[in-house]
This record gives structure tokens, C-alpha cells and sequence, in this order.
């Protein structure tokens, strides 16, 4: 059976596991028809529309 060869410090061990809580960075784009920002490839909660379509009803009537 393997059996490591030395401890593994602290740090690295530390290290290792920071990586699993990294946040990314959320990108927002605007949408084209109303301008408002929004998640790529989500429908536009302001006025509903999904790459030139009216998908559904948005909050605003403009």
C-alpha cells in the first residue's frame, strides 16, 4: 500500500483545498432591446426577450 513520504505542511495542504471556493467572475451583458443588464443566455427579466424573441411577459410594459 502506498504511504506518503513526508507530511504535507499546512500550507500546502491549505492551498489544495482553497480551490474548491474560488467565486468566478459573473459576466453581464445588455439587452438589445431594452438595455438592460443581464446573465448571458437568460431571458431578460426586464422586458422578456431572448436573442430578438419575446419569450415572456417582463415587469415593465416598455
Amino acid at each position: 500500500m502506498a504511504v506518503p513520504k513526508r507530511k504535507t505542511s499546512s500550507s500546502k495542504r491549505d492551498m489544495r483545498r482553497q480551490q474548491h471556493d474560488k467565486v468566478g467572475v459573473v459576466s453581464v451583458t445588455t439587452c438589445e432591446k431594452c438595455g438592460e443588464p443581464t446573465l448571458p443566455h437568460r431571458i431578460c427579466p426586464a422586458c422578456g426577450n431572448y436573442k430578438g424573441r419575446r419569450l415572456r411577459a417582463g415587469k415593465t410594459a416598455g
